[in-house]
């Protein structure tokens, strides 16, 4: 998967900014608050989502032009099946709760939701903020492996949407009271049949992630991972359908308990994802910072192989300041693996040194106070 070009207009830094590209890897170099970064959180929202920094969709407009600004990324791309036009931006007015929301058209035509995205193109990332998502709060944990089984299932970002939906309006009718109890537990049924679906397919991707990296030969660490939870555990002793009636019943019986905590108390939306370095038989929170790093990067590039295998064309890679704490050896790997795969990876970093070894394969362009020029164009 490739972006052939990106078009921003009143987005962050970027007034209007036009990139043509080759389809192969792209470096962005330049100085600490230029805006490099800002390129990848674009091409993020070309997968659902709220994007790699998680914004408000309204911080993410350009700030020095007034509070109507609605920022716009439009992208032309090779996709997995074949050539795509994709634009995406803040749309005027929020949706039937008030809250803001994206509009994404496709070649086009408006679709319904973002979760469409996953039919034409994955997109994996990492970034600085991830350095310490082994010791943070689970949420952050479960997001990632959320967006790792995106690439290994097409239907996991829809049972997601849905069982958040459903949770949702669970959550609004035991807050305001006197909820018809058929209601209730027409949504605590929907509630189980995503809910069990997007627990089933976090552990399926998990293990696979798991395989693949026992497979692999390389200077990345290896890493058993797990997702931990009530209904996880539930389909390692029953069938799903089993475990379905059980989520459903749980779910009825604490109606009380949920409706005073203002939250759904059980189900996969709390669960976590359990990371150890398989090599030392450790929990990777109590690996080093280089050794959690090291972890990171070899689970998204087997996510990365896997998503390659399943759909034929690798996935659309940003890796923002990955480089810069890498040791030569593992810098080499990295960049041995990416080129390798055939995919487009988007590479950040301060110093354009240290992408000495994508000389001859990649794109390089400086930016500078939000001016993106390039500074070789390999053919």
């Amino acid at each position: 998967m490739a972006v052939l070009s990106l078009k921003l207009r009143d987005f962050r830094n970027y007034p209007e900014l036009h990139l043509r590209l080759n389809g192969g890897p792209v470096v962005l170099t330049g100085p600490n608050g230029a805006g490099k970064t800002n390129i990848l959180e674009a091409l993020s929202f070309l997968s659902p989502g709220r994007g790699l920094r998680r914004a408000r969709l309204s911080d993410v407009s350009r700030s020095d032009c007034g509070s109507n600004v609605k920022w716009v990324a439009q992208a032309d791309l090779a996709s997995c099946v074949g050539p795509v036009a994709i634009g995406t931006g803040l749309a005027d007015g929020g949706d039937d709760e008030g809250a803001e929301r994206r509009v994404v058209r496709i070649n086009g035509e408006a679709v319904s939701s973002a979760n469409g995205l996953v039919e034409y193109l994955d997109v994996v990332w990492l970034t600085p903020q991830m350095d310490r998502l082994f010791v943070e709060g689970l949420s952050t944990r479960r997001r990632f492996m959320d967006r790792l089984v995106y690439g290994l299932d097409g239907g996991h970002a829809r049972q997601v949407a849905a069982y958040e939906k459903a949770m949702r309006e669970r959550n609004r009718l035991l807050k305001n009271g006197g909820a018809d109890p058929a209601w209730l537990a027409a949504l605590e049924s929907q509630m189980a049949e995503h809910g069990v679906a997007v627990a089933a397919a976090r552990r399926d991707g998990l293990a696979r992630i798991e395989a693949g990296m026992a497979l692999a030969a390389g200077v990345f660490p290896k890493a058993r991972l797990a997702a931990q939870g009530t209904v996880e555990a539930w389909l390692v002793e029953m069938p799903a359908l089993a475990v379905e009636e059980r989520l459903r019943k749980l779910l009825a019986e604490r109606r009380g308990i949920d409706r005073d905590a203002g939250a759904a108390t059980e189900g996969p939306h709390r669960s976590d994802m359990a990371v150890w370095h398989a090599d030392k038989d450790q929990p990777a929170a109590q690996c080093s910072t280089g050794e959690q790093k090291a972890l990171l990067i070899a689970i998204t590039l087997a996510n990365a192989r896997l998503i390659r295998a399943r759909r034929g064309i690798a996935p659309l890679m940003l890796l923002d300041e990955v480089s810069a704490h890498l040791d030569v050896r593992r810098r080499t790997a990295l960049y041995e693996e990416l080129l390798s795969g055939g995919g487009q990876v988007w590479l950040t970093g301060t110093d354009e040194d240290l992408f000495a070894g994508l000389t001859g394969h990649a794109e390089f362009f400086t930016v500078s106070d939000g001016v993106v020029a390039p500074r070789t164009v390999f053919s």
